[in-house]
C-alpha cells in the first residue's frame, strides 16, 4: 500500500497486542483539535464561575446592619480581641497603630460577596512576582496589587557549602549571608507577603466607619482584660515575649520601670508591639532605637543634664522642619526605590529625619511600600 510522500505513518500499539497504522497527519490535526476543545472547556468554565459569583452577589445583596453587627460581635470576643494579628503596634516615631490581618479577614467574611485572589504572574531563578486582587462583587470594584517575593534570606553563616549569594556587616558590625531559601523559607515569605497585601486591599474595600468603631471596641476589650486582671495578663505578656527571644529585663528596660508596675494601657502597649515583632513588622532592636530616639528628643527639649552629646542631638532633631505635603511628594519616589532595595522602613525614617521631621501620615505611607514593592515590577 503506498502512502503519500508528505504523509509520515505513525503505528500505535494498543491494549492486547493489537497494533494500528495512522498518518501523522492525521493525528497531529486531532491534536490540534483536542487542545482548541481543552481551552475553549477551560475557558468557559472560568466564565461561568465569574458569572455565578456576581449572579449570587446580586440575589443575596448584603445588609449594612448585619454586616456590622457580626463584625462588632466578632470584635467583643477577647480571643479575637487580643489576637496580635487583629490589631498591632509599629515602633515608628510615636508608634504607628492599624488593623491587622486576622480582622481584615474576618471583616470580608462578615460582609460577603467579596472575592480575593492570588495568582503568580512570573518567575525565575531570582523572584516570584503574585497578583493579588480583592474584588467587590456587589459594586463590581477591584483593587489589585503585585507582590514580589525573592526567593534569598539572610542568614548569620552561608549555606552547608559555604557558598552564599553576598555578605554585608549588621549593626553589630557581624556578618549576615544573603543565600538562597529552602522550600520553606520560600513558603513562610510568600505566605506572609501575600497576607500583608490583602490586609492593604481589603481595608480599601471595608468601610473606614467600621475600622473605626471595631479599632475602639478591640482597644477597649485589651484595656479592660488588663485592667481586670493585670497580674495574669503581664505573665502572659512576659511569656508571649519570651518565646520571641526578649527577656523580661529587656522589657523593664524599654518601660523605664518593672514589670509589675506596668499600667494597663502600657500592657496594650506591649501587647501590640508583641503582634509587630511576631508577624515580622518590627524587630526587639528597632523598637529599643525609636524609644531612644523619642527620649533623646524629650531630654534635648527639657536641657537634660545627662549628658552634652544626648541633649544636643534631641536639640537638633525637636529644631529640624517639618516635610511638607509638597516635598514629600517630590522626594517619595527615591526613598520608595530605598525600600524596594532592602532599606528597612525603619533605617529609612530615621535617616530621613536627620533632616526633616516626618509627620504621621507620612511614615504610614512609607511603612505601606514594604508591602507594596512589588507593584513597581
Amino acid at each position: 500500500m503506498n502512502y503519500p510522500v508528505n504523509q509520515a505513518l505513525a503505528v500505535r500499539q494498543d491494549f492486547g497486542g493489537t497494533s494500528s497504522t495512522l498518518a501523522a497527519q492525521e493525528t497531529a490535526s486531532a491534536y490540534v483539535a483536542a487542545q482548541e476543545t481543552a481551552s475553549a472547556y477551560v475557558a468557559a468554565q472560568a466564565k461561568a464561575v465569574v458569572e455565578a459569583r456576581y449572579v449570587m452577589a446580586l440575589r443575596r445583596p448584603r445588609q449594612w446592619d448585619q454586616v456590622r453587627q457580626d463584625l462588632l460581635k466578632e470584635c467583643k470576643r477577647p480571643s479575637f480581641a487580643n489576637n496580635k494579628s487583629a490589631y498591632y503596634r509599629k515602633p515608628i516615631g510615636d508608634g504607628v497603630e492599624g488593623l491587622g490581618i486576622r480582622f481584615v479577614e474576618v471583616a470580608l467574611r462578615c460582609m460577603t460577596n467579596v472575592l480575593v485572589e492570588t495568582s503568580m504572574i512570573f518567575e525565575d531563578e531570582g523572584k516570584e512576582i503574585h497578583r493579588v486582587s480583592v474584588t467587590d462583587l456587589e459594586s463590581n470594584l477591584t483593587y489589585p496589587l503585585d507582590v514580589r517575593v525573592t526567593k534569598t534570606v539572610e542568614r548569620s553563616k552561608p549555606s552547608d557549602d559555604g557558598t552564599y549569594i553576598s555578605v554585608r556587616k549588621n549593626s553589630y558590625n557581624r556578618n549576615v549571608y544573603t543565600v538562597p531559601a529552602t522550600d520553606d523559607d520560600l513558603l513562610n515569605k510568600r505566605a506572609a507577603q501575600i497576607s500583608k497585601a490583602i490586609r492593604t486591599l481589603g481595608l480599601r474595600i471595608i468601610p473606614g466607619d467600621l475600622q473605626d468603631e471595631a479599632e475602639a471596641i478591640i482597644k477597649a476589650i485589651r484595656l479592660d482584660e488588663a485592667a481586670r486582671d493585670p497580674d495574669t495578663e503581664r505573665k502572659r505578656i512576659a511569656d508571649a515575649f519570651g518565646e520571641i527571644g526578649v527577656k523580661a529585663a529587656d522589657l523593664t528596660e524599654y518601660l523605664g520601670h518593672t514589670l509589675d508596675t506596668c499600667s494597663p494601657a502600657e500592657l496594650v502597649n506591649l501587647r501590640g508591639i508583641y503582634g509587630a515583632i511576631r508577624d515580622g513588622e518590627s524587630s526587639w532592636k528597632s523598637v529599643m532605637e525609636n524609644k531612644a530616639e523619642q527620649q533623646a528628643g524629650k531630654n534635648g527639649g527639657t536641657g537634660n543634664a545627662g549628658g552634652g552629646a544626648g541633649a544636643g542631638n534631641g536639640s537638633k532633631g525637636s529644631s529640624l522642619p517639618t516635610c511638607s505635603d509638597e516635598a514629600f511628594e517630590k522626594k517619595k519616589a527615591g526613598w520608595r526605590k530605598a525600600i524596594e532595595g532592602g532599606k528597612s522602613v525603619n533605617d529609612l525614617i530615621a535617616m530621613i529625619q536627620t533632616k526633616e521631621l516626618l509627620t504621621d501620615d507620612q511614615k504610614m505611607e512609607i511603612a505601606s511600600w514594604a508591602t507594596e514593592g512589588g507593584a513597581q515590577q
